[in-house]
């Protein structure tokens, strides 16, 4: 299978690495920063096991060949208008999309520029972050990739992408069941980032302090009821263990917005916060949790 890797940071990178080192044919569409930056080292993963570093297929925009069977959108969420640009001439009849992006309105705005019926549901649960000379960091072993068609019905097309990416040496999970998964993770990364973003910390920090754990579980709550509201099946156990996670003042966690955030970086408030404020509004819930941290991100984006 021919798969273009839009993008090689700490996800592109780790999971375009992993399934070149199963054997697959990846190309990595890349930046001229980065495209110089990875010829000149190589792609480097840091592991929890060990350093390695592989020879990258590299491609920029002006220089794509061919369609490709498989394109996976690994990109900061504010920089998806310019890739739909630059991995147009990639998409061919047979081409499927699968985005690892943060939030849902991505997935609208694919199906938009290519149909519906192009784009494939995904995300991946890893702890990565890349180092000062563009390394990718692997800071757990946790690495799991989930995948599968947004209307659950996996059929041969969705085998075809099983079949290339289950022997890449990281979890892989084929999902009948994508939408409830995507729900999910959002729950998870805005609840973490609203939290981090507010307080300026971790969450071990939060938790300890005085009202700490009233404000995570109050922002799990509102988001909860946004994305119930928009279409999500509860699913208690899921939901209970997502809450459980977060609260444990034991494990000190983070979220890439607030890292991002930390570092002076732009930040995926839009797509993260902004979205579920703008669902908020259509089914009239009372969000004042959630408005608080929107500000606090929209005051961080004019300071820049």
């Amino acid at each position: 299978m021919r798969i273009l890797m839009a993008g090689a940071g700490a996800t592109g990178g780790y999971f375009g690495a992993r399934l070149a080192q199963a054997g697959q044919d990846v190309t990595f569409l890349v930046r001229e920063r980065r495209y110089q930056q990875l010829q000149a080292s190589g792609l480097v993963l840091q592991t929890p096991h060990g350093t390695e570093t592989l020879k990258p297929q590299l491609a920029q925009a002006n220089s794509l060949t061919g369609h490709y069977d498989l394109i996976i959108v690994t990109v900061k969420s504010f920089a998806l208008d310019q890739v739909l640009e630059d991995i147009a001439p990639a998409v061919g009849p047979e081409t499927l999309i699968m985005p690892i992006l943060n939030g849902l309105r991505h997935i609208a705005t694919l199906q938009q520029h290519f149909g519906e019926d192009k784009v494939i549901g995904g995300l991946c649960k890893i702890n990565a972050t890349l180092g000062d000379n563009g390394e990718v960091i692997q800071m757990t072993p946790l690495h799991q990739l989930y995948y599968g068609a947004l209307d659950g019905h996996n059929d041969a097309r969705l085998q075809r992408v099983d079949a290339a990416l289950r022997d890449c040496q990281v979890d892989t999970r084929f999902s009948d069941n994508i939408m409830d998964e995507l729900w999910e993770k959002w729950l998870l990364l805005s609840t973490l980032g609203a939290v981090c973003c507010l307080a300026r910390g971790n969450t071990q920090q939060i938790l300890t302090s005085r009202g700490g754990e009233a404000l995570l579980q109050g922002v799990f709550s509102e988001i909860l009821s946004v994305i119930t509201a928009e279409g999500y099946q509860t699913r208690p156990a899921a939901t209970a263990r997502i809450l459980e996670l977060l609260s444990d003042p034991a494990t000190p966690m983070t979220s890439s917005m607030y890292r991002d955030l930390t570092q002076g970086f732009d930040i995926e408030a839009d797509q993260v916060i902004g979205d579920l404020l703008l669902r908020a509004k259509r089914h009239s819930l009372a969000t004042p949790l959630l408005n608080a941290v929107d500000v606090n991100l929209q005051v961080y984006l004019q300071q820049r």
